[in-house]
C-alpha cells in the first residue's frame, strides 16, 4: 500500500523529505514549489527552486502558482486527489480550502520543538538563543501559523559551536526519515496527534539585516550564537579598517576565548576579540568578494593588529 501525496516545498532543506517519500513508495502526484527566482551575479537568470529541481528529474508535474488566491488553483490543487499534502518549507501560508483539499489533510515538516520557534527561522533563533536542544516535529497544519497538533516528534542536540547551517542539514534528515514514518502511521491508521500546549510559545521572525552586524559591547557568549544561528548565511559581520579604509568582514565560525580589554580588542595574533565580557575568538572569516578562510590563511593576507580596535 502507498499514498498518494501532493509534496509542497520549496528549498534544499525540503528535498530530503521529497526524496525519502518517492523511496518509500509513495506516489508523488504533484510538487508545489515557489516560482523561480532570479539569480546569478546579475539576477538576471529565473532559476528553479532546489525542490522544483529535484522533481524534474523523478519526472513529478511541478506547479508554482505565486499564492492560491485564484480560485483556479485551488480547483486545480483538489483534482489531483491526492490522500494527504506534505508541506516542508513551502514559504506560502494556505488557505483553508487547501488544507482541506486532500482526503487525509496536510502535515508539515517543522524544524522546532513546537510550540517553540513558530514561524520562519526556527533553526537561525533556536541558536542565536543559546538552545540546547531543538528537534522536528510533524503536525497536522490548520489555518494558524504552525498552531496544528503534533503527531510525532525528534529531539536533537545542538553542541555550543554547532552553525545554523550544520544544524540545517542534521535536521533536514531527521525530518524526512520522521515523515516518511508518520506517512506510514497515516497509511495504518495510527498516527496520533497532541494538541499543542499553550506556554512557551515563540516565534521565530525573519532575519533582518540589522541583526547580522556584530556588537562587541555584548557578552561574548551572545555574539557566538549570532555568529553561529547566521552561519553560513546571511553571515555575522563587523568593520575593521584595512589598508586605510573601512571594510566589512564576515565570520562565519567562532569560539569562546579569554581575555579582558575595551570591547572590539584585538587580543592576540589568533583574533580573539574583547566583549563586554569575555572574548570571543574569530576561526572563519571572509572578506567582501572574498572566500572563506580559517583564521591563520586569513592572517596571511590582511592584517588586524594586536591591539587595534575592530566593530
Amino acid at each position: 500500500m502507498s499514498l498518494r501525496i501532493i509534496f509542497m516545498g520549496t528549498p534544499d532543506f525540503s528535498v530530503p523529505t521529497l526524496r525519502a517519500l518517492s523511496h518509500a513508495g509513495h506516489e508523488i502526484a504533484a510538487v508545489y514549489s515557489q516560482p523561480p527566482r532570479p539569480a546569478g551575479r546579475r539576477g538576471l537568470e529565473l532559476t528553479p527552486s532546489p525542490v522544483h529541481r529535484f522533481a524534474e528529474e523523478l519526472c513529478i508535474p511541478v506547479l508554482n502558482p505565486l499564492n492560491f488566491r485564484n480560485p483556479d488553483d485551488v480547483e486545480r490543487f483538489k483534482a489531483f486527489d491526492a490522500d494527504v499534502a506534505v508541506v516542508v518549507a513551502y514559504g506560502l501560508l494556505l488557505p483553508e480550502a487547501v488544507l482541506n483539499g486532500t482526503r487525509l489533510g496536510c502535515y508539515n515538516g517543522h524544524a522546532s520543538l513546537l510550540p517553540r520557534w513558530r514561524g520562519a527561522a526556527p533553526i537561525q533563533r533556536a541558536i542565536m538563543a543559546g538552545d540546547a536542544r531543538t528537534g522536528m516535529m510533524i503536525m497536522k497544519m490548520d489555518k494558524g501559523l504552525d498552531t496544528g497538533p503534533v503527531a510525532l516528534s525528534e529531539e536533537v542536540e545542538i553542541p555550543i559551536d554547532m552553525t545554523a547551517g550544520e544544524l540545517h542539514d542534521l535536521l533536514s534528515e531527521v525530518g524526512a526519515m520522521l515523515m516518511v514514518e508518520a506517512m506510514h502511521r497515516l497509511e495504518q491508521n495510527d498516527l496520533p496527534l497532541s494538541e499543542q500546549v499553550d506556554e512557551g510559545v515563540l516565534y521565530a521572525a525573519k532575519i533582518s539585516k540589522e541583526e547580522a552586524r556584530l556588537d562587541f559591547n555584548q557578552p561574548a557568549i551572545e555574539l557566538h550564537n549570532r555568529i553561529r544561528g547566521l552561519s553560513p548565511f546571511p553571515g555575522a559581520w563587523f568593520e575593521a579598517e584595512i589598508g586605510g579604509k573601512a571594510e566589512r568582514i564576515k565570520v562565519l565560525r567562532s569560539q569562546l576565548a579569554t581575555g579582558e580589554a575595551v570591547p572590539g580588542t584585538v587580543l592576540d595574533e589568533g583574533l580573539a576579540i574583547a566583549c563586554s565580557e569575555g572574548a570571543i575568538r574569530l576561526m572563519r572569516l571572509q572578506r567582501a568578494g572574498g572566500k572563506a578562510l580559517e583564521t591563520a590563511e586569513f592572517c596571511r593576507g590582511t592584517t588586524l593588529p594586536v591591539g587595534s580596535r575592530v566593530g
